[in-house]
């Protein structure tokens, strides 16, 4: 009786969950998700096992539903049935926050949209066969049916969630990977660093998940950027967003990649920042390089290891795989450091939990450690004692510790250390090179960011003759080195009555300066920022970067754009153009700009446009409103056929469709050779009271005739629009 009505009250809640669904399908493109429903759409991923295991399961047994040891079990019957209601369920609510998670920036593209509609699918498909199986007509062969087009269908919408989480082709990547490319025909970027970026990055920064609006897929992208700004400065490693990030601590919540992810390797790491400071160039060979060129020789390395699966022989046994699964814990991970080899990586990366005898508890697989990372743990210089017992270690990263010169003593007579990291700790030179000369085999330390000198890594590198010693860039004011220009932190730049501007700059000490009369700026007459400029109407700030010792940065510019009105709701009445839907009429007054460059997010997201038709759109308040002007937002790019609208008519009405025309305008049809811009157009007029308003945009009908695409149709594109 219990599971009875229990199963009542379920059956009622998915019959609910139907019309709350298809709800959110319907008006998805007007939701705003608030902030305290934002985490329970992130709880999505973790959610979806859940259904696609309870269905696979429920399916396998679907599919011998009607063989005779099964066709007459009442319990196998009902624990089918439960087990495909659960699944229905969960899918239910797997749905609902996929839908809020994919209103959160950074989501779009073709894999969003077969996983988003594959994972309604398989709700519907469990829920209606949940209802079906007890009918009459369902017999085997239907069972059977029904089962098999399940298990395919999560697998599909398994495969779309795979690529939005890994990147697309993350399954059948293995068998898709190119063959090892000869040194001679090699491209640095194209072989090297494209490779680094897809493997490590482009999970989060694709056409399906653009995180901080930022795409690593392609050349142009790349050189784009994303939201705060270039990737790279091309040149200047040390100035450079992707080089930066990759060195912070990877408790920094700007690290990249996030803590969780597959981290760089020292040499993936070394390659991208000399690859930077190499002009980070698309289309030079590694022969290009010259024959000493630390770029060039680790490229050589590194295609080298790529040509075939070259496992080290090595003549020690394999740990015992009980040992190994009892010394793996919370604090520390202990790997394979190959396929098919007996040979073992250790990584220590709980801060709050190391302490050295950690270490010593190693001692039962010391003789297959070959690779151990200490990296920002507090080791003190006794803890090297420790170390010195893996007689086997080749690799020993000791980046951010607190060991210095002194301690690195104890390494002395490892004669199979090749590889030492001490980026980020704190030495001196003096006693330095005595210590690296113990380790005899020692090919490689890296010293970034160490304490050192220029000039102590020079007298190093000529100590150390046959060890490469890595340091970073050391500034001593001889090569001035030019600012990147200031960026802006408001979250938009379109505001109500006020907003106080927010310029800042990435680099300590740099004095902002700015004009608001269109003048560029200068180190001299120009106004310095102190963070109290207050616009309250359409500014455009042009800024420039000055510091002591630096080259002024470039001129950047930042439009701030007043809207007094915003309508409660709108609506489009004639269809966007297929490519041009950004969010629909949601677009119009999201305070969220587009851009030119075509490869940019906000290219693809935010501009909504027109050719074929006239865009018609209807705003409606819930109080009345003064209106007085109203203003629109384009792009005019001439080149592509981007041009201004051939007319555009202002309407409002208090009462619905009972409309008065307020105003209409023509904006200025652009001559040959007209810049690319994004100018406001539009109108004042004499003050109406409305609650309605309707605006009436006609592209162009002809291109002008010293245009390549005279007489077709232009594009309009529009992405704010602006009342009062």
């Amino acid at each position: 009786m219990m599971n009875s009505k229990l199963s009542g009250i379920l059956e009622q809640i998915l019959l609910a969950s139907f019309f709350f669904v298809g709800f959110l399908l319907v008006f998805e493109g007007d939701l705003q998700i608030p902030l305290f429903l934002q985490p329970i759409g992130r709880l999505h991923t973790l959610l979806l096992h859940f259904p696609i295991v309870l269905l696979l399961l429920a399916m396998l047994m679907e599919f011998f539903r009607f063989h005779a040891s099964f066709k007459e079990n009442t319990a196998y019957l009902q624990f089918t049935q439960w087990l495909i209601l659960a699944g229905a369920l969960s899918s239910a609510l797997t749905v609902i926050m996929g839908i809020f998670l994919a209103k959160e920036p950074g989501y779009g593209g073709g894999d969003l949209y077969w996983h988003r509609w594959l994972g309604v699918a398989t709700y519907i498909f469990a829920s209606l066969m949940y209802w079906i199986r007890s009918k009459e007509w369902y017999q085997s062969s239907m069972a059977k049916i029904t089962s098999i087009s399940m298990s395919l269908l999560l697998i599909l919408v398994g495969h779309f969630g795979g690529n939005l989480t890994h990147g697309g082709n993350f399954v059948l990547e293995p068998l898709l990977k190119n063959k090892a490319v000869p040194l001679e025909e090699a491209i640095v970027f194209q072989d090297l660093v494209q490779p680094i970026l897809e493997k490590k990055c482009v999970a989060c920064h694709n056409p399906d998940k653009i995180k901080g609006e930022l795409l690593l897929t392609d050349a142009k992208s790349i050189a784009k950027g994303g939201k705060t700004g270039p990737l790279y400065v091309a040149g200047k490693s040390e100035l450079s967003l992707l080089i930066q990030r990759a060195h912070l601590s990877i408790d920094d919540k700007k690290h990249m990649p996030p803590i969780g992810k597959p981290q760089l390797s020292d040499d993936e790491l070394q390659l991208l920042t000399w690859w930077v400071k190499e002009k980070a160039s698309f289309t030079k060979k590694v022969v290009d390089l010259a024959s000493n060129d630390s770029l060039r020789i680790l490229s050589t390395k590194l295609l080298a290891s790529a040509s075939g699966p070259q496992v080290e022989a090595y003549d020690f046994q394999e740990a015992d795989e009980k040992t190994v699964q009892k010394l793996s814990n919370e604090y520390r991970t202990i790997m394979l450091f190959a396929k098919d080899s007996p040979a073992l990586s250790v990584n220590f990366f709980n801060k709050a939990q190391y302490k050295a005898p950690k270490l010593e508890e190693l001692k039962e697989i010391k003789g297959q450690i070959v690779s151990l990372s200490l990296a920002k743990m507090p080791v003190q210089n006794a803890d090297l004692a420790f170390v010195k017992v893996f007689e086997h270690l080749h690799t020993l990263n000791l980046n951010f510790t607190d060991v210095t010169e002194v301690g690195l003593k104890e390494l002395a007579g490892m004669k199979e250390l090749m590889v030492l990291s001490l980026s980020g700790t704190k030495l001196k030179a003096a006693g330095l090179a005595s210590a690296m000369k113990a380790i005899p085999n020692l090919k490689k330390v890296y010293v970034w960011d160490a304490g050192l000198s220029r000039e102590d890594i020079q007298v190093l590198q000529k100590q150390l003759r046959g060890i490469q010693v890595v340091g970073g860039f050391q500034d001593d004011g001889s090569n001035p080195l030019k600012l990147n220009p200031p960026q802006v932190k408001n979250p938009s730049t379109i505001f109500d009555e006020y907003i106080v501007a927010q310029l800042g700059h990435p680099i300590k000490g740099v004095e902002i300066r700015y004009t608001l009369d269109g003048s560029v700026p200068d180190s001299a007459k120009s106004a310095i920022f102190a963070g109290n400029l207050r616009l309250n109407q359409n500014t455009s700030i042009r800024t420039r970067a000055f510091k002591s010792g630096w080259i002024g940065s470039e001129e950047a510019s930042f439009d701030f754009y007043r809207g007094h009105f915003r309508p409660d709701s709108a609506v489009l009445l004639t269809p966007l153009n297929r490519v041009h839907q950004a969010a629909g009429a949601k677009t119009f007054f999201d305070g969220r700009l587009g851009s030119f460059n075509a490869n940019s997010p906000a290219w693809a997201n935010n501009w909504a446009g027109v050719r074929n038709n006239d865009l018609v759109l209807v705003t409606m308040f819930k109080q009345a409103i003064l209106l007085s002007s109203v203003e629109l937002r384009i792009m005019v790019e001439t080149q592509t056929g981007i041009f201004p609208p051939e007319l555009v008519e202002v309407w409002g009405a208090t009462v619905e469709n009972q409309w008065k025309l307020l105003s209409k305008f023509k904006p200025a049809i652009p001559k040959e050779n007209f810049p690319h811009t994004l100018p406001l157009i539009g109108a004042k007029f004499k003050a109406s009271t409305v609650k309605y308003i309707k605006i009436v945009a006609k592209p162009l009908e002809k291109i002008p005739g010293w245009h390549p695409a005279k007489d077709k149709r232009a594009l309009f594109l529009v992405d704010e629009m602006f009342f009062n």
